[in-house]
C-alpha cells in the first residue's frame, strides 16, 4: 500500500482554474499523487500516516523553472557589467573547458539552489559540447536524480561558428550530423513520456546567431517524429533583432515562424522584443514563453511584454535562466520580479500577485506540456508541493498569505515534496550535503577559469 502523507493546518493556494484557496486547509498525498485537498481538518486515513504540521505556512504547487543553463553555476560573477553579446564572447572561451565532472558539480549546485527556493520541476538548456567533454547531458541527468527534482533537460546545439558568421568560437560548435545523431540517441536513452515521468528530453538549438537554418529545420523534424518538445532563445536583445534584420531580412519571431518553430510543442526563452503580430502568432499557435525577468534585468536586455502575452492567451512560464546571468537562481524571486516588471511597463494593474504565482506554477507546467500532471493542487495530480513558512518576523502583519509570499521577503521552506518524496524539510536539503557541494563548486570554478588562462 502506498504511504500516506497529510499536510494540515496551513493556508492552501491550489492555483486551480477557479483559483481555489483555503485559509486553513489540508492536503492528503498517497504515494506520488494528491488524493484530497480541502478546508479544515484532514479526513481520517487508514494505516500509518506521516503528518506535517502546516500551521503558520502557505502550501502552493511546486514552482516550475522553464529556462536554465546549469553548467553556468561554476561561472557565476563573471562579465558582470556587459551586454549579452559581450558577456557571451567573454564566457565562451571559459565554457569551452567544461567536462563531465565540471557539469555534474555545476548541475548539483544549481539544482540544490532551485530546490531550496521552492522549485520542484526544472528544465535545462545545455548547448556547449567540447570535443573531449564526455557525456555532459548524462552528468546533469545524474545530478537531478541525486538532488531529487523533476527534470526536463534540453539537448542544445550550435553549428554556426564565428568563421561562418555566427557568434560562438568554432571550437565549441558541432556539425549538423553530429548534433542530429546525438539528439536521437539522447531521446532514445532518456526520454520518459509516462504520466509521472521524472525525466523528459527536448531539443534546443541555441539561438538565431549560433545555429544554421538547417539545424533548426532538421531538429524540428526529429523532435516531432519522436514526440518531444522544442526550445530556443528568441527575441532576447536588440543586438539579436539587428542580426536577424541584417542576416535574414526579418525579425527573430518571423524567422522562427518561417522555419516551423511555432506550435504548442515549442517554447521560446525570453521573447522580450515582440511586436503585436508576433504575439498574435504565438497565441494562435500555442507557442510558449519562458519569461526570465531577473536575468533580463541583469543583462539589461529589456522588459518583456508579459502582461500582453498573458492577455493574448500565450502560454507563459517563468525561468531563472543561466546562473552566469542570475547568480542567485532563486525561483521564488521570479514571480516577484515578473510582477514588478509587468507593472513597471504597464502600470499598477498590469499583473496581480496571484497571476504571478500562477506563472510560476501552472503557467510553467503548461509551457512544458504538463499542466494535466503538475502545476496545481488537485486530486489525481502529482505530489509536487512547496510549504512556505510565513510565521516569521519578516512576514508578520501581512494578512494575505499569497501577497506575503510574492511581495514579502523570500520565506524559508518548511517542506518541499517532489513526486511524493521530501526533498527539503525545515530549510535543509535532505538529498545532498549543501556545504560539500558548495566547496566543490568553488574549486571547479577556480579550475575552469585557470584552464582558460
Amino acid at each position: 500500500m502506498d504511504p500516506v502523507t497529510v499536510i494540515e493546518g496551513c493556508a492552501v493556494a491550489t492555483v486551480d482554474a477557479a483559483g481555489t484557496e483555503y485559509r486553513d486547509g489540508y492536503v492528503v498525498l498517497r504515494g506520488n499523487r494528491i488524493e484530497a485537498v480541502g478546508a479544515g481538518a484532514a479526513p481520517a486515513s487508514d494505516g500509518e500516516v506521516q503528518r506535517i504540521d502546516g500551521r503558520g505556512c502557505l502550501l502552493t504547487p511546486g514552482l516550475v523553472n522553464t529556462h536554465h543553463h546549469l553548467y553556468q553555476w561554476i561561472t557565476r560573477g563573471l562579465a558582470a557589467d556587459n551586454t549579452l553579446f559581450e558577456w557571451l564572447t567573454t564566457l565562451y572561451p571559459i565554457w569551452a573547458g567544461i567536462d563531465e565532472e565540471a557539469v555534474r558539480i555545476a548541475a548539483t549546485g544549481g539544482l540544490a539552489a532551485l530546490a531550496g527556493t521552492g522549485c520542484t520541476t526544472t528544465t535545462d538548456h545545455h548547448y556547449v559540447f567540447p570535443r573531449a567533454g564526455g557525456d555532459l547531458l548524462g552528468a546533469e541527468i545524474a545530478a537531478a536524480a541525486e538532488v531529487g527534482l523533476r527534470f526536463h533537460p534540453c539537448r542544445g546545439s550550435m553549428d554556426l561558428g564565428a568563421s561562418a558568421g555566427g557568434l560562438p568560437p568554432d571550437h565549441v560548435v558541432q556539425t549538423l550530423d553530429e548534433i542530429l545523431a546525438d539528439s536521437a540517441a539522447v531521446i532514445a536513452r532518456h526520454h520518459d513520456s509516462s504520466f509521472d515521468s521524472m525525466l523528459r528530453i527536448a531539443l534546443a538549438p541555441c539561438s538565431p546567431f549560433s545555429v544554421t537554418p538547417e539545424l533548426l529545420r532538421e531538429s524540428a523534424v526529429l523532435a516531432r517524429a519522436a514526440g518531444v518538445r522544442l526550445h530556443t532563445h528568441v527575441a532576447e536583445t536588440i543586438d539579436e533583432q539587428d542580426y536577424c534584420a541584417e542576416t535574414f531580412g526579418c525579425t527573430p519571431a518571423q524567422y522562427m515562424e518561417q522555419l516551423g518553430w511555432v506550435g504548442s510543442d515549442v517554447w521560446w526563452a525570453h521573447a522580450i522584443h515582440l511586436d503585436d503580430s508576433a504575439i498574435e502568432t504565438m497565441a494562435k499557435t500555442g507557442t510558449g514563453v519562458a519569461h526570465c525577468p531577473t536575468s533580463n534585468a541583469r543583462i539589461g536586455a529589456g522588459i518583456a511584454r508579459t502582461a500582453d502575452l498573458v492577455r493574448a492567451g500565450v502560454p507563459v512560464g517563468l525561468g531563472v535562466d543561466g546562473a552566469a546571468s542570475n547568480e542567485s537562481s532563486s525561483m521564488i524571486e521570479e514571480p516577484r520580479n515578473a510582477l514588478f516588471f509587468a507593472r513597471n511597463r504597464g502600470g499598477p494593474r498590469a499583473m496581480t500577485v496571484r497571476t504571478s504565482l500562477a506563472l510560476a506554477t501552472i503557467g510553467g507546467a503548461r509551457v512544458l506540456g504538463r499542466d494535466a500532471e503538475i502545476g496545481s493542487i488537485e486530486p489525481g495530480k502529482l505530489a509536487d508541493l512547496a510549504l512556505w513558512r510565513l510565521d516569521t518576523p519578516a512576514h508578520a502583519g501581512i494578512d494575505d498569505p499569497v501577497t506575503a509570499l510574492v511581495l514579502g521577503s523570500a520565506p524559508p521552506l518548511a517542506a518541499l515534496i517532489v513526486n511524493g518524496r521530501e526533498v527539503v524539510r525545515d530549510g535543509r536539503l535532505r538529498t545532498v550535503d549543501e556545504e560539500t557541494v558548495g566547496n566543490q563548486v568553488a574549486r571547479a570554478q577556480a579550475a575552469l577559469v585557470a584552464k582558460a588562462g
